[in-house]
Order: structure tokens, then sequence, then C-alpha cells
């Protein structure tokens, strides 16, 4: 039950961005932890700013997971980072294969921010083949339908607990932030990378 609260709880963090962005603007921040001192925590973002967050209590703190891109077929669950190449094709940045809980988390197709221009596809693998480029997803979601070359070398990750205590200077971090009204970025949630896998998204 516990996994289960937390792989939820990282979901809405990581992906609730349709509905919840039209509602509650957020931050998303990536970076690796500089400080930790209490509850304020001061990351350095990959846009070089220096950024310190409130961490809410309870906190919940998530990671991620290695997945062998062989092992995603037909009715996997995904969730893809693309950018749109020279020919026209989506190529994949990385994917979240979501755990079965998570099934139909803001399903579609939709803007992100991993670079300019990249895109989200969530939605259910219809088709899996191997391709010149690696392997060729086709992702079906409620109204549309996408393709996506997945190259060999692009992350392939899952959701998995963590603790508060592997929140340590140097992790690599990837959450979403609020702003109070006196201007103090506060979160809930926390993706941090161990065992040597960043959290890609």
């Amino acid at each position: 039950m516990t996994t289960r609260i937390l792989t939820v709880a990282f979901a809405v963090c990581l992906i609730g961005i349709g509905a919840l962005a039209q509602t509650a603007p957020a931050t998303r921040i990536r970076g690796t932890i500089a400080t930790i001192d209490g509850q304020l925590m001061t990351v350095n973002s990959r846009d070089g700013q220096k950024q310190e967050i409130k961490l809410n209590d309870p906190l919940t703190v998530s990671t991620v997971k290695k997945v062998d891109l062989a092992s995603i077929g037909s009715g996997s669950y995904v969730g893809i980072a693309t950018r749109t190449g020279s020919d026209g094709s989506m190529q994949a940045l990385e994917v979240l294969v979501f755990p079965e809980a998570m099934r139909g988390a803001s399903e579609g197709h939709f803007a992100w921010d991993l670079e300019p221009g990249s895109m989200m596809t969530n939605g259910t693998v219809s088709g899996a083949v191997e391709a010149a480029s690696g392997r060729e997803l086709t992702v079906n979601f409620k109204g549309g339908s996408k393709t996506v070359q997945v190259p060999p070398n692009t992350p392939v990750v899952t959701l998995a607990p963590a603790e508060r205590a592997d929140l340590k200077p140097g992790a690599p971090v990837f959450f979403s932030a609020t702003r109070t009204a006196e201007g103090q970025l506060v979160t809930s949630r926390v993706t941090v990378g161990k065992d040597g896998v960043a959290p890609p998204m």
C-alpha cells in the first residue's frame, strides 16, 4: 500500500500537468542539491540559478529505476518526452514506464519543457518493433496516436519510492514547486536520483 501511495503521489507531481497547469501554475526544477538545512533545500538548477525551496511536511520522496527498452511492448502505459527530428519524426528524449496503478495518468499529447519545443506523449503502447534507430513505439491516447523513434541510448525508467534521507548534496533532482504569496518556492514531492540513475524527465 505504501509503495502505491508514493507512486500515485509522484505521478501527480510529474505528469499532472494537463489539468493542474491550468489551475495552479508551477515551476519545474531540474538540477542538483546544493544544501539541505532543515526544511530548506537549495538546488543548483540546470539553468545556472541557485534556488531555495521549502520542503513541506509531509514530504513524498521518489526515485527512478532503469528499465530495459526491449521490455516495453503492447499494453505498456508510458510517458515519452520527444523532440522533432530533421525528417519530421518524433525522437524520444526519455521514456517513463508507468506502474500499472498509474495507467491513464494525464493521457494525451502536450507541450513539455525538457528542452525548447519538446512534447510529452502519455498513452498505451499499441505497437513496438525493432528499427534501425533502436525501437519504434506507437502510442495511443484519447483522440490520437503518435509513433516515436526510441534510440538505444535513450533513458528508460520507472518509478520507485525513496526516503527523505536520499536528499543529499550533489544528488540530482526533479520536481515541481509553487510560489507562496511571499514568493517562497515550496514543494511536497521531490524525485531524486539514486544508484547512478538521474531523473531524466
